[in-house]
């Protein structure tokens, strides 16, 4: 069970949102690369990326501050936000990425993504945002009519190496991860299931570690870790226990 801390990227600085409005942004550090080296010193293991501009311009907009991150810090980094074309995914993954997440094209162009795994196998992970129970994209200003659960059916067996799941709802308001569907998520995939939004405080880190939760690949925490709501290294150490 992994715990991934976020890097939020809204031009040039570190922020969280709320429910993904992006003028609901509070900044936490105008430097990137130093938060995800202080991520590493603290413990950390692996780092969560999103290019917020990207995601809703459909091209890489903080390309230079996940370039500094890459830089700074010898974790594997995880991106998201922008990222559209095969070439796009070549040209990061190039540049260092341990593993792109694909979200819009994943609802406009699934046989992309299915070429994406078998061009870099073990490198694509889908982003599903859902709002309502629907899901979001074009950076969650858009709302289809596909259910999580139906999205992520089209990639069984195509070779995704996680699947990002964010109840936007729930995403930057510490009110606690949606367990119901991220759990009814993993059940109905056999692609490993990393949960977004909502992780407010230490009950979520124990609630990772019940044994209906041990499915899933681990969760993401941005606004609880920034506020000092969880204790990253108590966090750590919760997780560590239960795998020990």
């Amino acid at each position: 069970m992994i715990l991934f801390p976020a890097i939020d990227l809204k031009d040039g600085q570190c922020v969280r949102l709320k429910y993904g409005d992006m003028d609901q942004a509070t900044v936490y550090n105008a430097d990137p690369a130093a938060q995800a080296r202080a991520f590493e010193d603290t413990g950390f293991e692996w780092l969560h990326v999103v290019d917020l501009n990207g995601a809703f311009e459909g091209r890489a907009v903080n390309a230079r501050a996940v370039e500094s991150i890459l830089a700074e810090t010898s974790n594997p980094v995880q991106l998201g936000g922008g990222i559209r074309t095969i070439g796009d995914i070549e040209n990061w993954l190039e540049r260092g990425l341990a593993r792109v997440i694909l979200g819009t094209i994943a609802v406009r162009e699934p046989e992309l993504v299915k070429d994406a795994c078998k061009h870099f196998p073990g490198k694509i992970a889908v982003g599903i945002d859902a709002r309502g129970g629907k899901v979001a994209v074009e950076g969650w200003a858009e709302t289809s009519q596909l259910t999580a659960i139906e999205l992520a059916a089209r990639f069984e067996d195509a070779g995704v190496a996680a699947i990002v799941f964010t109840d936007i709802d729930r995403d930057g308001v510490l009110t606690g991860i949606n367990w119901e569907s991220t759990l009814a998520l993993a059940d109905s995939t056999s692609i490993p299931v990393i949960a977004s939004g909502g992780l407010s405080s230490l009950a979520d880190i124990v609630r990772m570690t019940m044994p209906d939760a041990a499915k899933l690949a681990g969760a993401i925490s941005g606004r609880a870790l920034y506020d000092g709501r969880i204790d990253a290294k108590e966090a750590l150490e919760i997780l560590k226990g239960a795998k020990d």
